[in-house]
């Protein structure tokens, strides 16, 4: 804040030419007391500069006291400290508030940067969202093809013959309850100790009246322990019959199903095949047309008779539509008319509907009798084909078995070959070894020939020049083999004659032994 410093007056000498003090400057104020003074220090009202009047100057020369110029500067100097003082609080509220502003400032910032990151966190999370709402989208196109494929999959109707299945088992599982009610073999057989009870039962109970179930038993398991073996055995054999007819029974029924797994398995395979080309044929026509086609209706069914109403119509429709009248006001006007009728007047109507009723009662009787043909055809169809698919079923078995069968011989002569082996190993080194046959002889002879004309040849391809050679030989070259062979074999059996009479004797021998050793 600008103030004026009072004007400083001299003692004027007479002697002395009279001289006059200007007022003092006005102090130039610093960058930080101006900001002082524009922003906070409201501006106090300052006097009005002293006018250069010289006449007044001098006026408050004489009005003053004559003071020296060092008192003067002393004042002055007083003035700036005061006014120093007084600007110094100013300074200091000045700083606080700017530090109070720059952490105010500060704390906006951190403020700021903490919403950024909050920002940045929306934005990835929408951005997700986002990419989650596209994937949807994605997997809803495939699962509404998806289902345009299934609702034409629906409009697949395949003329294949499909295998006989569950239908015809379910039919098969009620014919053999039937079976069981009907048939005794079906029954599982009771127990001899059963079936005699069975007998006794009637007179225990009347020599018992007041027994019950429990007593009668007991008494009935005491007296069979007393029943001799005699009196068991026709209850035995009856119980032994029933036995052997049942079980011949369920053998057949599971010889039967396994047979018809069998040939399940083979329709199966066919039907599949069968529905993979009736549907690939599908798509391509599907391809072309995505028309659906309307159901095929029964040609040979009887239509439905029209009604009395209708009848009239049709008698109506020629006449109104010579007036050139449209669909609509036909029927507008036919149904007043009707409505308007009396009861004689539709009488004729009414009697030709009647009587058309009558013939299409008639048609449809003739009509459900020759559906009921049809449909005992198609069941005898099928009880024949039944027939035959199980006559393929059981052939397919039997095939089965034998290749089971062949299984098995294979693993036993395996096994024979192996006992054999180890008998061989283990058998008496004095027992006579059996010739060879006329073949090996043969083929003795023609190995060394062979090997001789043709060195380093396979072995299997020598095994098949020899047996070439064989095949190629006459009758009388044979014979000279089969007499060799026949001599060997004669010589062979004496040799084992003798061999058998001798382990015979050692064995009485060893018989002895033993007997006299006991």
């Amino acid at each position: 804040m600008a103030e004026t410093v009072a004007v400083m007056p001299i003692d004027t000498v007479p002697t002395k030419k009279r001289s006059t003090r200007r007022a003092l400057k006005e102090k130039t104020p610093s960058t930080n007391e101006v900001n002082i003074l524009a922003g906070k220090v409201s501006p106090s009202p300052v006097p009005p500069p002293p006018a250069n009047d010289p006449e007044k100057e001098n006026h408050d020369s004489l009005s003053q006291p004559r003071t020296s110029p060092k008192k003067g500067k002393a004042r002055a100097s007083k003035k700036q400290t005061r006014q120093q003082q007084k600007q110094q609080p100013e300074q200091d509220s000045f700083e606080k508030d700017l530090l109070e502003m720059q952490e105010k400032l500060q704390k906006l910032r951190l403020e700021k940067e903490k919403t950024e990151e909050l920002l940045k966190a929306k934005d990835e999370i929408l951005k997700q969202k986002e990419e989650e709402l596209e994937t949807r989208g994605r997997q809803q196109e495939k699962l509404q093809t998806e289902l345009k494929k299934l609702q034409k999959l629906k409009e697949f109707k395949p003329t294949v013959t499909f295998p006989v299945g569950q239908s015809l088992r379910d039919n098969e599982q009620d014919k053999k309850e039937k079976k069981k009610k009907a048939c005794p073999e079906r029954k599982r057989p009771s127990a001899p100790y059963i079936l005699w009870c069975k007998d006794q039962w009637v007179e225990i109970k009347k020599e018992n009246p007041e027994a019950e179930f429990k007593d009668i038993s007991n008494i009935l398991g005491a007296k069979w322990k007393n029943v001799t073996a005699e009196e068991k055995k026709p209850y035995e054999e009856k119980y032994q019959a029933e036995k052997e007819a049942y079980l011949q029974v369920i053998a057949k029924e599971k010889r039967e199903t396994e047979a018809m797994k069998l040939l399940e398995e083979e329709h199966k395979q066919k039907t599949a095949m069968e529905l993979l080309e009736q549907y690939l044929q599908f798509k391509q026509e599907s391809e072309k047309e995505n028309k659906k086609t309307k159901k095929e209706k029964d040609p040979l069914k009887p239509k439905h008779p029209m009604s009395a109403f209708f009848v009239f119509t049709n008698e109506r429709r020629a006449a109104l539509h010579a007036e050139k009248k449209s669909v609509s006001e036909i029927a507008k006007i036919t149904g007043e008319e009707w409505k308007n009728m009396t009861e004689e007047q539709k009488g004729p109507y009414e009697e030709i509907a009647k009587k058309n009723k009558e013939k299409y009662m008639q048609e449809m009787e003739a009509y459900n009798q020759m559906k009921d043909e049809e449909t005992a055809s198609l069941r005898k169809e099928e009880e024949e084909q039944m027939k035959l698919q199980k006559q393929e079923a059981l052939q397919l078995l039997k095939k089965k078995e034998k290749t089971e069968n062949i299984i098995k011989k294979t693993k036993v002569d395996r096994q024979k070959k192996k006992q054999q082996k180890e008998e061989k190993k283990n058998s008496d080194p004095n027992k006579p070894k059996r010739p060879a046959s006329s073949f090996i002889l043969f083929s003795k002879d023609a190995r060394k020939t062979l090997l001789e004309e043709r060195q380093g040849i396979n072995n299997s391809t020598l095994n098949a020049l020899i047996s070439v050679k064989w095949k190629e030989l006459s009758e009388e070259e044979k014979k000279a083999w089969n007499d060799k062979a026949a001599e060997a074999m004669e010589a062979y059996k004496k040799e084992l004659e003798e061999y058998n009479k001798s382990v015979a004797s050692t064995l009485e021998k060893v018989d002895q032994h033993v007997q006299a050793l006991n």
